[in-house]
């Protein structure tokens, strides 16, 4: 048994090894030594407005127009956004994982070295794929879901480019922001269909 042990053990640190060198490799390719591109730096800039703004956004719309199926598709995106950057903050609190500048300093070269919190999963991300991904189950139409997801995988890049997160990081971030959609997504329509029902008994 407890060769067992050991034998897991040291099969798993390797495994760790291997993805921590790949996960550095990658972004090294990536990261230049002067991150200074307005492009990328306008991706990650843009992460927390769009994600907060979309969604108000929309819900104005709505409100404005007593629209409440599109009140619905609002709460719906909205309520992703908010669940992704709750679990990514539980998950950078519960990994405690440094930015990669902070473990490799002589290799990565950050555009802002100020950055606080730890570096998995990617809030940006989360919340660019909560929305991208909240906008595309909500209106499935093809010019709102392309841009959407394209606007988030910039910001996934972004962060790599800067020197900010790690290759895996952004990864777990879009499947943070992802299935925090997907789940806000369900949750939404089955609240509203339960209020639907109660008012047609009445």
């Amino acid at each position: 048994m407890k060769k067992c042990i050991a034998l897991f053990v040291f099969l798993f640190g390797t495994y760790l090894v291997h993805a921590q060198n790949m996960d550095i490799n990658i972004l090294k390719n990536i990261n230049p030594q002067n991150p200074n591109n307005i492009i990328w730096r306008g991706a990650t800039s843009s992460a927390y407005p769009v994600s907060i703004g979309v969604p108000a956004g929309i819900w104005l719309v709505a409100t404005i127009e007593g629209n409440s199926t599109l009140q619905q598709k609002a709460y719906a995106v909205g309520s992703g956004v908010i669940l992704s950057a709750g679990v990514a903050e539980l998950l950078k609190l519960s990994v405690n994982r440094a930015r990669p500048y902070t473990t490799y300093p002589q290799l990565i070269h950050p555009f802002d070295a100020t950055e606080s919190g730890y570096s998995l999963p990617s809030g940006h991300v989360s919340l660019a794929f909560a929305n991208a991904t909240g906008l595309a189950l909500s209106f499935k139409k093809w010019y709102i879901t392309l841009p959407a997801f394209t606007w988030a995988t910039a910001v996934g890049y972004s962060r790599l480019y800067l020197g900010e997160h790690y290759p895996s990081d952004v990864v777990i971030g879009a499947a943070v922001g992802s299935g925090s959609a997907w789940l806000s997504h369900w949750l939404t329509e089955k609240y509203f269909q339960k209020r639907k029902n109660i008012r047609s008994k009445r």
